[in-house]
């Protein structure tokens, strides 16, 4: 999810978060997979390992299994993105590699896929992964209760996409099952959601929606994701804050 203007100092603070994933929001929901997300920050910038893995039951006799795998560093400028998604679906891999570099008042990509090349001119706005994240939370802070942004994902379109933010009521957030074991995350958090849509046309549908606890550091909890054909639902497990680096 979502890049702050050039220069600012990043807010999101350097974390690893693992979660467990369920099929739907329901309290007894069964157990489909784990999700780490791996956010380390040096001098250079941002190293984010996301690691995704579930099994999903969409019939009594056919099961999804999905393995969705990002690495990516991140300049702390916002301008230079380089990373790696592999996704493997019921066996099928499908590897992604890419750069996307602002340069000279433009945002370009160049992507290779099992379908080739491709060289893609992003729309100006459009923020790195971090950087957007970032966007949000300021957003946030400022009290703005309804906003768009632009990001580029590159764990699953491999294009700009449009994050609609809106902050709910809390009452809304799905709540952690009873058995799991509270995680405390510090510092302040907003209730949101999140509608993410493929490009900048406003008219298309949402390839899915999200809500959950967004917390200033950039960890999220009690997240439900609503797609088209499944609900799954993700809670934080167990969390490690880790110390900014210290920089000239």
């Amino acid at each position: 999810m979502l890049l702050l203007a050039q220069g600012a100092a990043a807010q999101v603070q350097p974390h690893r978060a693992e979660y467990v994933l369920r099929l739907g929001s329901a309290i007894n929901a069964p157990r489909v997979g784990t999700a780490t997300q791996d956010l380390a920050l040096d001098c250079a910038g941002w190293h984010l390992k996301r690691d995704v893995k579930g099994e999903v039951p969409l019939t009594s006799t056919w099961k999804f299994s999905l393995v969705s795998l990002l690495d990516s560093e991140e300049r702390r400028s916002g301008d230079d993105l380089r990373y790696r998604a592999l996704q493997v679906q019921n066996g099928t891999e499908r590897e992604v590699r890419g750069t996307v570099r602002r340069a000279n008042g433009e945002l370009r990509a160049e992507i290779t896929s099992p379908d080739g090349p491709a060289h893609l001119r992003l729309p100006p706005l459009t923020m790195m992964p971090v950087a957007s994240i970032d966007y949000i939370i300021d957003k946030l802070r400022t009290g703005t209760g309804a906003f768009p942004a632009l990001t580029f994902d590159a764990q699953g379109t491999n294009d700009a996409s449009r994050v609609d933010v809106t902050q709910i009521d809390d009452s809304a957030i799905r709540r952690r099952p009873p058995a799991d074991k509270p995680v405390v995350v510090p510092g302040r958090s907003w209730p949101v959601s999140m509608s993410f849509t493929k490009g900048v046309n406003e008219q298309q549908k949402p390839l899915f929606a999200f809500s959950a606890r967004l917390f200033d550091s950039g960890v999220l909890d009690h997240v439900t994701v609503n797609a088209d054909v499944v609900t799954v639902s993700a809670d934080l497990q167990a969390l490690e804050m880790r110390p900014l680096p210290r920089c000239r």
